[in-house]
């Protein structure tokens, strides 16, 4: 699905309010964004919203977070908030020295460093930065977990005020009886909804939000994310009944799906009322 031509005055309020994000600033990211090493480098180059080249030709994608852009095959100038993101991740970093706090992934599968990066005399976590401006959602993959909180602030506000992505209802959060859901093959969406029963089958588990599992929404927990939310005290079979709010890519297999590996990728809505 094509995205809508945001009007220029939105485009400009988003690369405004990117490069006067409201967040601390400083020489390198806040302490629960630190990595095991920090190194220094000047920004040549703003590959996309999330990804940057550095001097001495490294690709650095910014942790934690996933902002928009075509799907496969399609040009991203053709999307709008796609040059967006990457105009107000040219504005804050572009030319600029930063620091950058390695994570525990290392290197993606493209060969970009995942790391949490910081500008010198701008925001000091550039991925906090993205997100607070409707630019980038956050994205749970065992990145930082200590830094999902921060994220998770920072979306929920740029949520509420409509900024960039969060103005287009291509990005709403999804319900999980939505019908819709059976379109959004390999879209990267937020999912709402209250759990109706817990399934296990060996190690993982199945979340079902509708009676009919080969037609309605259902999360698939796998084992490794089922231990790492019993270890919060949230396991799996207790989920029955909770309202929650799930975030990964959609699949469809007897029905929309969504995998969950990420134990931050399930949040608990029970207590917002």
């Amino acid at each position: 699905m094509r995205e809508t031509v945001l009007p220029r005055r939105i485009l400009g309020l988003c690369a405004r309010l990117a490069f006067v994000a409201a967040m601390p600033h400083g020489a390198a990211a806040t302490d629960a964004c630190a990595g095991p090493s920090v190194e220094q480098a000047s920004v040549t180059a703003v590959v996309d919203g999330a990804t940057l080249e550095l001097a001495g030709g490294r690709i650095v994608r910014l942790a934690g977070l996933l902002a928009p852009s075509p799907p496969l095959g399609r040009n991203a100038e053709d999307w709008p908030l796609a040059r967006a993101a990457r105009t107000a991740l040219e504005t804050m970093a572009l030319g600029r020295v930063v620091s950058v706090a390695t994570t525990p992934v290392g290197i993606d599968r493209y060969g970009r460093a995942v790391a949490f990066v910081g500008v010198m005399d701008g925001p000091a976590s550039l991925s906090e930065a993205m997100v607070a401006v409707g630019l980038a959602r956050a994205m749970p993959a065992g990145e930082a977990p200590s830094c999902l909180a921060a994220l998770f602030s920072r979306e929920r506000e740029a949520r509420e005020n409509r900024l960039g992505l969060w103005a287009e209802p291509y990005y709403a959060i999804r319900a999980a009886r939505d019908p819709a859901l059976a379109e959004r093959e390999d879209a990267y969406d937020l999912v709402e909804g209250r759990v109706l029963s817990v399934g296990e089958r060996g190690p993982t588990a199945y979340l079902d939000f509708g009676r009919d599992w080969r037609t309605d929404f259902t999360a698939v927990v796998s084992g490794p994310a089922g231990e790492a939310l019993a270890a919060r005290g949230v396991p799996v079979s207790s989920l029955e009944g909770r309202r929650v709010r799930l975030r990964g890519w959609i699949e469809q297999n007897n029905g929309p799906s969504l995998r969950i590996t990420d134990p931050g990728q399930l949040e608990l809505l029970d207590d917002d009322g």
